[in-house]
């Protein structure tokens, strides 16, 4: 393979809901170029895309798969990405390195909740944008009722290019309102017949070519101009116009295709090596001392890595694109991430499990490295004299979480280190052992894509595992103010123990006034402020500690002893064992032993006085609450917000966007446990959300009981 440069390379990934033939595209696009000699579907599990082991297993895409095509003298990088939102994570890192995407949309279905959601990650990107209407020779294929859709969801940004002629089980014919030309294909698909268009869509044609010309027009002031003058433009001009328009996403072309059949594929090609934005031609990223990084083939070398798989027989392979500059074999680099050095001793142009081993790349071009020691997702490498690094590809919020632990106890090892591996290879996967909860949690966007990492550890690596519902990060406060005091002491020979700490606490919240006077029980109660300290917990939340001693009746010195106590047991709080949280303290009294007063005595004093109070002060469990986004055909509306209602949620609001409709709510976490399952089965699949932290609130009553019953019955088991 030639080295290409930046001007003869496109940069795209594939992009679009489940089920709207992404992978089958792929392999036409494949095909055309010649890369392949013939055309692979996904029943056979013989495409190039979709060659792990678990896609077989599902008969989808799961992750992300690298190819390219040399075609018409350019190098096109492609990435077909999973459909499915539980594996949105392979979409993200996609988007982030390539500089156009093809939307491909199920003629037969339209713009479908896939389709929304994509496109929210589009704009938030700023992805320049591409769109395929495909299976146009499905029996129901609906290319206008698309092309309304596709409206609401993109206003006048949509251009159609291509239209069909007589879409459904006997496509074959397309009209290009661009070349103003009729593509006709036998039924086997392949290279069309270019004819003139017929005498009856010839009005049809020139309205489209006209609107395209305006549309092209509109985006370069230039062209504007001529377009004034003469009233049209020729096809370079027009070219020119609609590139200009898909760099500042102002401009979303439409093209024809049916990938089974391998009709519209090769036009499409054409047209992308024209005009879809080279990497030179999109804005520079931004590095981490906010410099904008040119792609410039003559600069200093960098690269970034935005994928890692680890494959049988080979071990880690790194997905990367350079940036800047290029790299050449045996070259050394610096992992600015790990600041070790790195040697590229192998790399190649993936085309999925193929790999074709190249000995240069320039700045724009994507490729696969391997027996790299320290690299991982995420990372840079750079020329020795640069030690800036690319900000992390962001990842969605999960949406599903659930507590994993092998079946054979002994392996608790193994699985630790696979998922960190796997958080490695998809960044969309979280892990966390939590020290509060005792035990491994496992975050994902959503069951499915938390079921196919188990699949994997279990099919792939042989370790069974299980899964079981994760325990609530509660929290415990108080609602009033309470007193309390205890006296530490011990004799038992030599030296005693002897503290004795009086202290009053009451909730906080932020800019409340200082401590002066209370009212507990009927009776009044005055303390001197001499001191704050403000501690932020590390689980959210303050303690504010209050020194209100008057007359030394505490030495200074036992002061943190006493607070070491309180904290103690906020770690563990008095109801349920959860961490505790917006609490002042304030200690205005107590006793000391001139010989047997020592840090360990104040600490045991002030844990147990703490504890006293904290049970006389009204205490109330709290409980995380997220705010939920869904997104919804307007006829599952009902059913979804009574499913809601019934998982104690407060809606908050409700919308339409683009012909679905948007809920808003706040939800306990406790009542969202596998409610991407519940979702898909109550909307048939054509529903999707959002979820993200929003604060913590106090659980009702009869919840709380029940939290209190259960934890009382779980320690009456362990003794």
């Amino acid at each position: 393979m030639k080295v290409y440069q930046p001007n003869e390379i496109k940069n795209l990934s594939l992009i679009g809901a489940a089920g709207s033939g992404k992978t089958t595209l792929a392999e036409a696009m494949m095909f055309e170029a010649g890369v392949i000699s013939r055309r692979g579907d996904i029943e056979s599990q013989n495409t190039v895309s979709d060659y792990n082991a678990i896609e077989h297993e599902q008969g989808r895409s799961v992750y992300s798969t690298v190819l390219h095509v040399e075609f018409n003298n350019k190098k096109l990088n492609i990435i077909d990405t999973p459909g499915l939102d539980d594996f949105v994570g392979g979409v993200i890192s996609s988007l982030a390195v390539t500089d156009a995407a093809i939307m491909v949309i199920n003629s037969s279905k339209g713009v479908e909740v896939g389709t929304q959601t994509i496109s929210r990650h589009c704009n938030r990107l700023n992805t320049s944008m591409l769109i395929a209407v495909n299976q146009l020779d499905h029996e129901k294929a609906n290319f206008d009722k698309t092309i309304e859709e596709l409206h609401a969801l993109y206003g006048n940004k949509v251009a159609i290019v291509q239209y069909p002629i007589n879409p459904g089980t006997g496509y074959n014919e397309m009209v290009d309102v661009l070349k103003m030309k009729m593509y006709r294909w036998k039924p086997e698909g392949g290279v069309p017949e270019v004819l003139e268009i017929p005498a009856d869509q010839m009005d049809k044609a020139k309205d489209l070519n006209q609107k395209l010309i305006e549309a092209a027009a509109e985006n370069d002031d230039s062209l504007m101009e001529k377009f004034f003058d003469e009233g049209s433009l020729d096809e370079d001009q027009m070219r020119a116009g609609i590139r200009a328009g898909i760099i500042s996403r102002g401009m979303f072309p439409v093209f024809c295709v049916a990938g089974k059949k391998d009709m519209g594929i090769r036009r499409m090609m054409e047209f992308v090596g024209n005009v879809a934005p080279n990497p030179t031609e999109m804005p520079a990223p931004v590095n981490s001392e906010g410099n904008e990084v040119k792609c410039d083939p003559n600069g200093k070398t960098s690269v970034f890595v935005f994928k890692t798989t680890v494959e049988e027989h080979v071990g880690e392979v790194l997905y990367f694109k350079v940036m800047s500059g290029k790299i050449t074999e045996g070259m050394d680099l610096v992992n600015t991430n790990k600041n070790a050095k790195e040697r590229l001793s192998q790399f190649f142009s993936p085309a999925g499990k193929n790999r074709e081993k190249l000995t240069e790349m320039v700045a724009g071009d994507i490729g696969a490295m391997v027996k790299l020691k320290e690299t991982k997702t995420n990372h840079t490498l750079n020329d020795k004299d640069l030690d800036w690094t690319y900000p992390a590809i962001q990842m969605p919020d999960p949406r599903f979480r659930t507590a994993i632990k092998p079946v054979d106890a002994s392996e608790e090892e193994k699985l630790g280190d696979l998922l960190v591996r796997k958080s490695q290879e998809d960044p969309s996967i979280v892990v966390e052992y939590s020290k509060e909860l005792k035990q491994t949690i496992v975050y994902g966007q959503g069951e499915f894509h938390i079921n196919s990492l188990k699949w994997q550890l279990e099919n792939l690596h042989g370790l069974k595992v299980q899964f079981i519902d994760p325990k609530i990060p509660y929290r415990e406060t108080i609602t009033k103010p309470a007193q309390a005091d205890y006296r530490h002491k011990k004799q038992s020979g030599g030296a005693g123990q002897f503290g004795e700490v009086h202290m009053i606490i009451e909730p906080y919240t932020e800019g409340m006034p200082a401590p002066s006077t209370y009212k507990i029980d009927g009776k009044d109660w005055s303390v001197s402020l001499r001191g704050t300290e403000e501690i932020a917990l590390p689980w959210g939340g303050k303690l504010v500690y209050c020194n209100c001693i008057v007359g030394g009746a505490i030495e200074a010195r036992f002061m943190p002893a006493i607070q070491k106590g309180i904290m103690e047991k906020m770690e563990e709080g008095p109801l349920t064992g959860s961490y505790t949280r917006d609490i002042r303290v304030c200690i205005y009294d107590g006793k000391m032993h001139p010989v047997d007063s020592n840090e360990i005595s104040f600490k045991l004093a002030g844990r147990n006085a703490f504890s006293q109070a904290f049970k006389a002060a009204g205490p109330k469990i709290m409980e995380p609450i997220y705010d939920v986004e869904v997104l919804v055909p307007s006829e599952y509306m009902g059913d979804v917000m009574s499913d809601l209602q019934g998982r104690r949620a407060m809606i908050m609001g409700m919308s339409s966007e683009s012909g679905y409709e948007k809920l808003q709510a706040r939800v306990p976490l406790a009542e969202l446990n596998k409610y991407s399952t519940s979702l898909s089965s109550l909307t048939s699949g054509s529903a999707t959300y959002t979820m993200k932290f929003a604060e913590y609130a106090q659980v009702p009553s009869d919840v709380q009981e029940k939290l209190l019953k259960a934890y009382e019955a779980e320690h009456k088991e362990e003794e």
